[in-house]
Parts: C-alpha cells; structure tokens; sequence
C-alpha cells in the first residue's frame, strides 16, 4: 500500500526530502517560497485521499526551502471530512518512507489562553486528544514503528528551543503553549472552552495531533505552530465564522513563514 504511493511520487521528484511540512489552514503561501518545486496532486497518487476543506489545495509540493530539501502538504485531510485517523496520517508516513526525518506542522487555531489575541502564533509544547480517536488504533505496521510508541518527548525539545531562539533574534513575540484537537467540523461550545481551559489547554483546533502522533509513531523528529486565528467561544462575545479564520491565517501567515524558514536555515 505505502510502497505504491511512495513509487509514484517517486517518478516526479529528484531529490530526497528530509523535512516534511503541513499546510494549515490560510497557510497555504509557504508553498510558494520553495524553490525549483514540483507539485504532485493527492488524487494521482495511488491510495491517497483528496482534501475537501476549504482553502486547501490538496497537493504535495517538493523542492528546496532555506536550502534544505523539503516536502510540503499544501493542504491536509482532516477526521471531520469523513476519513478515518489512518487515512488522515498516510502522507506522514508515506512522508517518512520518502525520506523525512523531521515534521513541522502548522495549524489556524482558537484562542482559549485570555492572555493571547487574534494573529498571535503559538508554539505547541504539547497537545491533549479529545477528537476520541488515535490513528494508531488497528493493525500496527511493525516496519514503521512500535504498537505503544513513547510520547513523552512528542515535540521535539531541541527543535522547540530552535524555534525560540529564531523567535527572538526575528523579534517575533512567540507564544507557547497545549493544543487541544477536537474532531470538528462544529466549533466548540463556549462550555467545551472553559472545560479545556481548566485541563490547560492554551489553543483549540480540529487538527495536527492525528499527524504529530503519527510522526512520533515513526520516529520522526517534531515541530508544530498554531496561528492563532480567532479567539474560542465564550472567549469573546463574537460569533466564530470560518471565513474570517482563513483571512487572518493568510493575513499573518508571512510572519509563520519567516519563522520557519529562520529556523532552516539554523537547522542541522
């Protein structure tokens, strides 16, 4: 199965990427900045399922960023558009078949900490799993990973101090915190909110954990920013609307963008 998907994009492209990115989110733009890039289509590769969320493009985009040789979900699937956590995770570990040893996932999330605002980006220390699913639940592919992977050290600690090193010397004001994933597609109730909030949530979202578990699965080295871009329900008095979180994603998206090329370019 991974090996017909691993083949086909195998034809298209000519070098072997070591970084993997995932696209939330508004936060498509970053797939423009890589160079020499090829584009491969989810729909053409053996195995893979299209995505169907807005503003997603639902491709795979290769070549080099900050001069490291990168791969790129512009676009990703989500449990909410009636796939299961598997087909979710397969492009992490078609990914990692491919070459990757390092993921860095972003995400458009609500604010639940009071203390952050709209267009603020937050680096994810860790995460809580409420969607009430694991991708790792079923049959476990031996010659990926083992049946009950380690998640202490989820996001990788030397990565996320890169990170905030790159923050600093940017003079990026880097929030940091716990994301919460929900399944979606229905926004949270304000009730839900303050629920996640006294379990020490910082940010909510319907995303990213279903891939960060599976990187960890795999071995992969892991990175993961929310774009804060709206706060949650009950956080404000406004309606939440799921066209202006694209707007403010792609409107603070450059900033994202800067980060994380800062960061490859000081990573090795």
């Amino acid at each position: 199965m991974f090996t017909q998907s691993v083949e086909y994009i195998k034809k298209f492209i000519n070098i072997e990427p070591e970084i993997g990115i995932v696209l939330g989110s508004g936060l498509g733009g970053i797939a423009e900045a890589i160079e020499s890039f090829v584009a491969i289509n989810y729909k053409d590769i053996p195995n893979f399922k299209s995505s169907t969320a807005p503003d997603h493009m639902g491709r795979f985009v290769t070549g080099k960023l900050a001069g490291k040789n990168v791969i790129c979900m512009q676009g990703r699937l989500h449990y909410y558009e009636g796939y299961s956590l598997e087909d979710v995770v397969y492009p992490i570990r078609v990914m990692k078949l491919l070459g990757v040893k390092t993921l860095i996932v972003t995400n458009a999330a609500g604010g639940i900490n009071e203390l952050f605002n709209s267009g603020d980006i937050m680096l994810i220390k860790d995460h809580i799993n409420f969607m009430g699913n694991n991708p790792l639940i079923g049959k476990n592919y031996d010659e990926i990973g083992p049946r009950f992977p380690d998640m202490t050290n989820t996001y990788t600690p030397k990565l996320i101090n890169l990170a905030e090193q790159c923050a600093k010397k940017l003079n990026i004001d880097l929030k940091s915190g716990v994301y919460i994933a929900f399944s979606g597609p229905s926004f949270e109730t304000a009730a839900e909110i303050r629920a996640a909030r006294i379990l020490g949530a910082d940010a909510v979202g319907m995303s990213t954990v279903p891939e960060v578990i599976a990187a960890a699965h795999c071995g992969m080295e892991a990175l993961a920013f929310s774009l804060i871009a709206n706060m949650a329900s009950g956080v404000t008095d406004k309606a939440l609307d799921g066209e202006e979180v694209i707007k403010i994603a792609q409107e603070k998206g450059k900033i994202l963008q800067q980060l994380i090329i800062e960061i490859l370019n000081n990573y090795n």
